[in-house]
């Protein structure tokens, strides 16, 4: 069945936004000036800080909801379920694992390249099944075990690239063993918050722009608070900033003025990440998780593709395999070949397995909020 025009617009959004939100932050990462009372000329490297700013993005997903509900209920026939009532200190945990699990990416992302950085965030499969099985009771087929193995097979090529495309030396090279170790911890974090979403959320049936708006508003307000005291916490070589502490608002506030084009890469960070929240959303509810899934996969290649074109990373082979190796992985955990099995005259499946492939393929498998 051919797509509508606004089936197109949701999936082109998905993919541009998801795009930028990764490389915007990573174009924030690079630009360089100087910071407050004529402090030494150096890059903007401030994860904390745009982890913040990428709460504030998912923040304004709330007045999306809102501004939603106020529209449809002036319709003389409502389309979305009226609000149930709910405790919002349902969604603290989570946030909470976002905003750990946001801030260490950041940080990653200062240490890797971008296509590295988004091609490892498909290790959440392991941990996501893995901990699905210790804490929701959750079984695991076949395909799913083989997707996680595929999977690890994926994550380590991905590293092999990135070890082998390193040319500046020992240091260098300690950074980016540092910055891949990182990103597959914090997916380690992310897991943990679907297992909690899945387990505590999902079963109150809260509208997803309100559950994004929700822990955005929670990650938000504590983290802010918690860049006061980054501001005085040492970091050493961690840190970027003339201080050397852990984060340096004031400093981050500085350079943003003295450069002004750390405020475009930051609003695109933010913007991108509202954008991107209510098109992955809307391309599930209008499409499916399967396309969310494979649009995902694209934006992976699109950010690789620009991250070569500007000159942020060096091209090396091993990366298509390694792409290669973590997408088939991931079609396999999420049942992509059973609708392809069914053709063949001697895999027809049966009932059960036509329920379970609709339950895998139906459900969508990122968390809540998923930045990605």
């Amino acid at each position: 069945m051919a797509w509508t025009n606004y089936q197109l617009f949701l999936a082109g959004l998905m993919l541009v936004t998801g795009s930028i939100n990764t490389l915007s932050a990573k174009w924030a990462d690079k630009l360089k000036t100087t910071g407050c009372q004529g402090s030494t000329s150096h890059t903007f490297q401030h994860p904390f800080l745009q982890a913040t700013g990428m709460f504030l993005g998912e923040l304004s997903c709330l007045a999306a909801f809102y501004l939603l509900l106020c529209r449809d209920r002036r319709r003389p026939e409502s389309n979305m379920t009226p609000p149930q009532p709910f405790n919002s200190l349902l969604f603290l945990p989570p946030a909470l694992c976002d905003m750990t699990g946001t801030s260490i990416m950041y940080v990653a992302l200062n240490m890797t390249s971008a296509s590295s950085f988004q091609m490892l965030r498909g290790a959440v499969i392991i941990f996501t099944g893995l901990l699905s099985v210790a804490f929701l009771g959750r079984k695991l087929q076949w395909n799913q075990w083989i997707g996680i193995f595929i999977t690890i097979a994926g994550l380590v090529v991905v590293g092999l690239a990135d070890l082998l495309s390193s040319t500046d030396g020992k240091q260098q090279l300690s950074k980016i063993i540092t910055g891949d170790l990182l990103i597959i911890l914090a997916q380690v974090i992310v897991a943990i918050q679907m297992v909690l979403e899945e387990k505590f959320v999902y079963k109150h049936d809260v509208h997803p722009l309100r559950a994004v708006g929700t822990e955005g508003c929670f990650g938000f307000i504590i983290l802010s608070l918690l860049l006061i005291p980054m501001y005085y916490i040492p970091a050493s070589e961690f840190s970027n900033n003339d201080r050397h502490v852990l984060e340096d608002a004031l400093d981050a506030f500085c350079q943003m003025v003295n450069q002004p084009l750390i405020i475009v890469a930051l609003l695109g960070n933010i913007s991108s990440i509202a954008f991107f929240n209510f098109a992955g959303i809307s391309v599930t509810k209008e499409i499916s998780a399967t396309t969310r899934m494979v649009l995902d996969s694209l934006r992976t290649v699109a950010i690789w593709i620009v991250s070569l074109a500007v000159g942020w990373e060096v091209f090396h082979p091993l990366q298509i395999l390694g792409f290669l190796i973590l997408l088939l992985g991931t079609a396999l955990y999420n049942g992509l070949h059973k609708p392809l099995l069914d053709k063949l005259p001697w895999c027809k499946a049966s009932e059960n397995d036509i329920a379970e492939r609709e339950r895998l393929l139906g459900t969508d498998q990122a968390p809540i909020n998923d930045p990605s």
